[in-house]
């Protein structure tokens, strides 16, 4: 059985798409998945089963949303060893001057093809840092995330790629979770 966090885009912000948690476990429950756990109500699931791709997982599991609660959620399914390649690789963590509680990573679906990184790095505001990679963009906002430019909508319009963003201490504490079913 291999561990995996699925991350879904857009659910219980701002009233759009309610999901209550205890239900969308069930849901999972019901593909046979085990050891299904939520953290917070924004759509972070971790399960554990046997199917291996990441891609076929993600597509199961939206369609399943779709069927169980009427609207399409885009859905980014990540082994445990891949979320901690991120955690492992953002570049921000190591400088001293960051404070963390200003991290933010944003997964993407898949690679990037060809993007206009001048376009993205246009959009930073004072103090703002971004570093792009083939799973991630990392993110630094000491005016906070709600106040930047450099939102998910736009990471995803300039990148071409369906992303989903989270805090670093929610990063963080889904690896942790995950790591109790290892």
């Amino acid at each position: 059985m291999t561990t995996y966090i699925s991350i879904l885009r857009g659910i219980n912000v701002s009233g759009q798409k309610l999901i209550k948690m205890d239900v969308l476990r069930k849901s999972y429950e019901s593909l046979g998945f085990e050891n299904v756990a939520t953290y917070l109500q924004s759509g972070n699931i971790l399960f554990t089963c046997r199917e291996t791709g990441t891609d076929a997982l993600a597509q199961i599991l939206s369609r399943q949303i779709e069927i169980d609660f009427g609207f399409d959620v885009p859905v980014i399914v990540l082994p445990v060893d891949k979320l901690q390649q991120i955690i492992d690789h953002n570049p921000f963590v190591k400088e001293s001057d960051k404070d963390k509680t200003f991290l933010h990573v944003t997964f993407l679906s898949s690679i990037p093809g060809k993007y206009d990184l001048n376009a993205i790095q246009a959009r930073k505001q004072e103090g703002e840092e971004i570093y792009i990679t083939g799973n991630a963009v990392y993110l630094y906002c000491p005016n906070g995330y709600g106040r930047s430019k450099l939102s998910n909508n736009f990471l995803e319009a300039k990148l071409k790629v369906t992303a989903t963003t989270r805090n670093w201490k929610t990063t963080n504490e889904l690896l942790n979770i995950a790591r109790k079913y290892e």
